[in-house]
């Protein structure tokens, strides 16, 4: 149901180690997401945004605090348990395509549909994407726009509660990106994804309902945007 909690994270640490240095990238982060809701993640490099995408979508342990979704505490799951989280619930969009070159759009957003409990099938995420006449070809074959678009049904195959979308627009042009985050947003309205984006652009972040600022590790400015503008409506 839109609007409904999924994500409650409390008192959130993350310390990096690297020999005798030490990077506290999380302090003490409190956030919740709720269903069919984008929330912007802004900050400079190193302020800790990277880093909350990858404790929410289970691909690394925090030193503190909780992860709770629905009601679960990811915090206490196992290795397995992790992959199971993540190959159920959580769609992931990276600056980097990261499709499997020896396979075509179709054969790439299938093989992320395996374990999923109830996807929407590769066709079907492909058509949302504007892909359709597309879905045969292989990533070389595609523009960079459509390789991202590509990505996206990718993670939305599997119909996730947490869609984690790290600067999807950075290796486009604006006009591919615009269509990118386009179908972010119908994604988020349509399947009731609880979508967090992160971006350095603050342009984009208007298309957000929320948008957190971080600085430091640390959670400097909460904000809404009332009203959020739509992505087509975007310039930067």
């Amino acid at each position: 149901m839109r609007g409904e909690k999924t994500h409650s994270v409390r008192a959130l640490e993350r310390t990096y180690r690297t020999g005798a240095d030490e990077v506290r990238a999380l302090r003490g982060v409190d956030l919740d997401l709720c269903s069919g809701e984008i929330v912007a993640l802004l900050g400079p490099s190193g302020s800790g945004k990277s880093t909350l995408l990858n404790l929410l979508g289970g691909l690394d342990r925090p030193d503190a605090g909780e992860i709770r979704f629905q009601g679960e505490e990811l915090t206490r799951f196992d290795d397995r348990a992790l992959a199971r989280y993540r190959r159920r619930h959580v769609g992931f969009v990276f600056q980097a395509y990261n499709l499997i070159p020896s396979l075509t759009a179709r054969e790439n957003v299938e093989l992320a549909c395996d374990g999923a409990e109830r996807p929407i099938g590769a066709a079907d995420a492909l058509g949302l994407v504007g892909l359709s006449a597309r879905m045969d070809h292989f990533p070389g074959q595609l523009s960079g726009g459509e390789q991202q678009r590509a990505a996206v049904a990718r993670a939305i195959a599997k119909r996730p509660e947490l869609l984690l979308c790290d600067e999807p627009t950075g290796a486009v042009d604006r006009h591919a990106g615009v269509q990118v985050l386009e179908v972010i947003e119908r994604c988020s309205l349509e399947l009731g994804a609880a979508t967090v984006l992160v971006t350095h652009n603050v342009a984009i972040a208007a298309m957000a309902d929320r948008v957190l600022g971080l600085t430091d590790g640390r959670i400097a400015e909460a904000r809404r945007n009332a009203p959020r503008r739509k992505a087509t409506d975007l310039s930067w």
